[in-house]
């Protein structure tokens, strides 16, 4: 699958790494430019390009942001348009000042800002460390790391879904983008580390 990851730091490396090393094809992006990406694009190898944000907003079948939240409004909205969007931003006022979110979860708020485009809420509830080091394919469901996934679009969540599945983890479905409150920051399941089962167990789900 060819995926575009906005965003270089701590989980959009990450991601870069894992997902390329699956053989993927991955077009990298952040707000330096491709020039900024050399070092980190070499050492991940050659399924990995340093392209523009419009560029991996462009490429990707699907794109993933790892963007502080206060900066999401500054996303392509025209290369994203139709696309799945995996949003992985958290909002903290400290850092990302005072958004007035009206009401709506911080992934609703991101569906708002981008319409038209099909919005997945996932990878903001681990540590980048346990994402690169804690996927394990070997592992059943029930017992790898769970990652949760919310969206409105069901087709969207079970691609992402499926390509957490492949990382080693397990994809928790976690509801709608209303339901992603439940693990925004400061709530109970936000950065818990979870089994597939246990997270199921904490939802309500049973395994």
């Amino acid at each position: 699958m060819r995926i575009g990851i906005i965003g270089s730091g701590n989980i959009g490396g990450t991601l870069a790494r894992l997902l390329s090393a699956r053989g993927h094809e991955v077009f990298l992006a952040n707000s330096r430019g491709p020039d900024s990406l050399r070092e980190l694009v070499a050492d991940l190898g050659p399924n990995v390009r340093a392209v523009t944000v419009q560029g991996a907003a462009r490429e990707g079948e699907v794109v993933i942001e790892a963007i502080p939240f206060g900066r999401l409004a500054e996303l392509p909205r025209a290369e994203l348009d139709g696309k799945i969007l995996v949003t992985a931003a958290n909002y903290y006022p400290q850092r990302d000042g005072q958004i007035d979110l009206g009401g709506r979860s911080e992934a609703e708020y991101t569906a708002r800002l981008l319409p038209g485009v099909r919005v997945v809420k996932a990878f903001n509830t681990i540590w980048f460390k346990h994402l690169a080091q804690q996927g394990d394919p070997a592992k059943g469901p029930d017992e790898r790391r769970a990652i949760f996934v919310e969206a409105d679009d069901p087709e969207a969540k079970t691609v992402v879904s499926r390509l957490i599945d492949e990382l080693g983890f397990a994809a928790v479905d976690g509801g709608s983008l209303r339901d992603s409150t439940r693990f925004q920051p400061g709530a109970p399941l936000y950065n818990r580390d979870l089994t597939g089962r246990e997270a199921r167990e904490a939802l309500g789900k049973g395994s």
